[in-house]
């Protein structure tokens, strides 16, 4: 299935304006479902109107990529005993609520596995150990298509930066010579 990780400020604002952007965003990508971060209880209320409507939704723990400037940056989240609580506790409730599954991003290895125990639904892991359902990394970062992101979860499948950076010198230069596009590319 295809999923759209709905916009920053979408869940948050209120449930109408949720199923609004969901009730576009579903449409017009072709999506199967939505995703949406964070488990308070603003969240949670959407995510049952959502589910209530015939949305599927499946939700984002642990660090949530669009609140990256409250967190101070990428990092680990559920470290202490009350925020791995709180995150266990988001998780029953999205689970609760009629997600399909839970995303759980950059979380020790250890919660995520006692998540992933505690649910019935499907959880997904990026950064959070081997204890979750499956697995997910972004296929950039898979690529190696940005050399300088090395966090310590991420496992490279290539190293594409570099071509693509030769790749893309190439194309200005022909462009600007003039030698792209030959006859061979022209209609």
């Amino acid at each position: 299935p295809v999923l759209v990780a709905m916009p920053f400020l979408t869940s948050p604002v209120s449930v109408a304006e949720a199923l609004r952007t969901c009730g576009r965003v579903m449409p017009a990508t072709g999506a199967n479902g939505v995703k949406l971060e964070g488990g308070g209880p603003e969240v949670i209320r959407a995510v049952e109107a959502a589910v209530r409507v015939g949305i599927p939704v499946q939700g984002h723990l642990g660090f949530t990529p669009q609140s990256v400037n409250t967190f101070g940056g990428a990092r680990v989240q559920g470290r202490s005993e009350p925020d791995a609580q709180r995150i266990f506790d988001e998780a029953r409730r999205l689970e609760d609520a009629g997600a399909f599954s839970v995303v759980l991003e950059l979380v020790p290895a250890d919660l995520a596995t006692r998540v992933t125990e505690a649910l019935t639904i499907s959880t997904i892991g990026i950064g959070a150990g081997p204890g979750c359902d499956g697995q997910v990394l972004v296929l950039f970062d898979l690529l190696g298509l940005n050399d300088s992101f090395t966090p310590r979860f991420l496992k490279t499948y290539g190293s594409q930066a570099e071509d693509t950076r030769k790749s893309i010198a190439q194309f200005v230069t022909e462009v600007r010579e003039g030698t792209y596009p030959g006859p061979e590319h022209t209609l």
